[in-house]
């Protein structure tokens, strides 16, 4: 079986949309929270217009019913619109409602021999703070989490990085010698979107990059240039130590970089390439000679000389578009490069370990209980091991946020049961109601099978869950996701509140 969460695209099912509107609603804050500069920014520039047209003061931005319509424009009153979703209800649990659901959901002996699992509600009473936690089978309270892992890092980076950030891939120029600076950005890719078909988040590429570098250097001589490249931002080993030894020679995940194009992958698309940055900069070299730059041989690594002129640059989309796309098809590359900016912004180190450090110094702020033992930010170590209150305590800190949180991002990036990322073609063999009433991270590796999400039982109270499954055969790899499944499900069918 595959290593980690295969990615999905997105599928529609008629008739479910209704059950997809509640839990839909939980993540909408997230999504509002970093639109809010781009509106605000929006409606200045509209005020200042009419200022300019009409001589009268610009309304602000936080009034638009100020505007007035053009002359002759007879609009309707509007009626106020009705909502989309029944506001959830923060009710405290039925614990032994809990354990009996989970008891029986998660009896099925292809979950294996260890299986353990907790659920909490969102009430901020002590009654709907203390998970409910059950250990099916086995001894040990924690379990390995795989793609679950996920959710730290995701967190770790929303708190810790300003959500309007944005990372840069530059181009400096010092004397005759150009260097290509990485940023960080795990997108960077090498055409411009519009060549590859429509892509989300939005992508900076090299080749837009290149063109821009070589119209900032028109009129300045037509001397061969000399390229170098900078991927320094990162340190530490690019390849976890923690991971099997088999991963990146078998093409599994790329050495993480500062600097690379297509996340460590070849122009086929197919493996990962040995040498990441050096690979960005032979493409950004070939896209600077179409662009009719000269380019003297070929590139070489090289830290970008103090005090070098800027000459051009691309920027990455905003970090909540980052996360909502790592966590919906289960990025183990973007991931690992967003820990290393966790590190670099929390310790000021770019790497892997700081970045841990990171993370878990963000929950012990959120009072989440902190791994047993973390080692990536992907969870592609089979030496992590994470007891499932953690990922419980972490979902709960981001569905009792302020709705303007930065981290809200997280409850919109959650796929959705049987419709969107790693959860499209799952949840076939569960009771109608529950596909959509679901939204999830998995987690999935030879052996284990995790799932942690948000669900919405009968009576409107939404709960957060972690199930995990560590010690499963091989062969039993399907049927044990699918009683995940219909574990995560009876919770949304139950009367647990």
């Amino acid at each position: 079986m595959g290593r980690r969460d295969a990615g999905h695209a997105p599928r529609r099912r008629g008739g479910r949309l209704v059950a997809v509107v509640l839990v839909l609603a939980l993540g909408a804050g997230g999504a509002a929270a970093w639109r809010t500069g781009v509106l605000d920014d929006a409606a200045r520039e509209v005020g200042d217009r009419l200022a300019a047209l009409t001589g009268d003061p610009a309304p602000g931005p936080d009034d638009p019913s100020r505007v007035p319509p053009p002359d002759g424009l007879d609009l309707p009153d509007l009626d106020e619109p009705a909502p989309v979703a029944a506001e959830a209800d923060p009710r405290a649990l039925d614990r032994a409602a809990v354990r009996r659901t989970l008891a029986a959901a998660l009896g099925d002996r292809d979950l294996g021999r260890h299986v353990v699992a907790a659920v909490a509600g969102l009430g901020d009473g002590a009654a709907g703070s203390a998970p409910v936690g059950l250990v099916a089978r086995g001894r040990t309270p924690a379990a390995v989490p795989a793609s679950t892992t996920k959710l730290l890092t995701a967190v770790g980076a929303l708190s810790v990085l300003d959500p309007a950030t944005t990372f840069e891939t530059r181009v400096v120029r010092r004397g005759s010698t150009l260097t290509l600076v990485g940023g960080g950005d795990p997108f960077l890719a090498r055409t411009p979107a519009a060549a590859e078909g429509a892509a989300y988040p939005r992508r900076a590429d090299v080749t837009t990059l290149a063109r821009r570098t070589a119209a900032a250097l028109r009129g300045t001589g037509a001397a061969p240039l000399r390229l170098t490249y900078d991927a320094s931002l990162f340190t530490g080993p690019a390849v976890n130590p923690s991971w099997p030894a088999d991963y990146v020679p078998d093409g599994v995940v790329a050495p993480i970089s500062a600097l690379w194009v297509d996340e460590g992958r070849p122009a086929g698309g197919v493996g990962r390439v040995a040498d990441p940055a050096r690979e960005a900069a032979d493409v950004f070299a070939a896209a600077l000679r179409q662009a009719g730059v000269a380019v003297q041989g070929r590139p070489r690594r090289a830290q970008a000389a103090v005090g070098a002129d800027p000459v051009a640059e691309v920027s990455s989309a905003p970090l909540p578009e980052i996360v909502d796309q790592l966590l919906q098809v289960s990025d183990n590359e973007a991931t690992e490069v967003l820990l290393r900016h966790v590190g670099l912004a929390s310790g000021g180190e770019g790497s892997s370990a700081a970045g841990v450090a990171g993370v878990a110094e963000v929950l012990r702020d959120l009072g989440v209980p902190v791994p047993v033992r973390q080692l990536d930010g992907s969870g592609l170590s089979r030496e992590n091991l994470i007891a499932p209150e953690t990922l419980v305590g972490v979902l709960r800190a981001v569905g009792t946020s302020a709705e303007d949180s930065p981290l809200r991002a997280v409850l919109g990036g959650l796929p959705v049961a049987g419709f969107t990322g790693s959860l499209a073609l799952r949840f076939d063999d569960v009771a109608p109601d529950a596909v959509g009433g679901v939204r999830a991270k998995t987690g999935t590796l030879t052996g284990v099978s995790s799932l942690a999400g948000v669900a919405v039982d009968r009576r409107g109270t939404p709960l957060v869950f972690a199930l995990m499954a560590d010690r499963i055969r091989e062969v039993d790899t399907l049927d044990a996701r699918a009683a995940l499944d219909r574990a995560a499900a009876a919770l949304a069918a139950c009367t647990c509140s």
